[in-house]
């Protein structure tokens, strides 16, 4: 199974439209967003356009929590959790957050093969404690080239996805 790690939207809808058409021709059916997709319109746009489920953590952007909550609500393919979320496929144990600081904390508990963040914009990985620590990068565009994550858990090969060469 294929997996798409992302973080930092800002509401960028057109990046985030570019990186869902790609899921889709690439049968990705999941996506684990770590945060700061900021607005319940994006969140909308995305629920409507992506095939598979969409895991979502809030970030520090993300003001209006309630109306994305409702939007949640309303989308049976999004599951939205608080500060971080965790699922388990096959054998492999995931969690993900927005914060790097908390990413960290759950890295070091030695429960995890993976955890994922975001906030920093930053593609980068670590390995802390067994756990492999990752960042995505952003799909906003700011500080960094717009770009996520996809994790082929058969495989286990992890690729950096840059939005301009998609």
């Amino acid at each position: 199974m294929k997996i798409a790690i992302i973080s930092d939207t800002h509401g960028n809808i057109a990046n985030f439209k570019k990186a869902v058409n790609w899921l889709n021709k690439n049968n990705i059916s999941l996506i684990l967003h770590c945060g700061d997709i900021s607005t319940p319109e994006t969140l909308e746009e995305i629920a409507k356009n992506f095939k598979g489920k969409i895991h979502y953590v809030f970030g520090n952007a993300d003001n209006n929590q309630d109306a994305i909550r409702k939007t949640a609500k309303e989308n049976p393919n999004i599951i939205l959790y608080d500060q971080s979320g965790e699922i388990k496929i096959g054998n492999i144990k995931i969690s993900f957050c927005h914060f790097p600081k908390l990413a960290r904390e759950l890295a070091s508990t030695g429960r995890y093969n993976f955890v994922f963040y975001g906030h920093t914009h930053q593609p980068w990985e670590e390995e802390l404690n067994g756990c492999r620590l990752i960042n995505p990068g952003n799909l906003s565009n700011m500080l960094y080239k717009a770009s996520f994550a996809v994790y082929d858990t058969k495989t286990e090969k992890l690729e950096l996805k840059i939005i301009d060469r998609l």
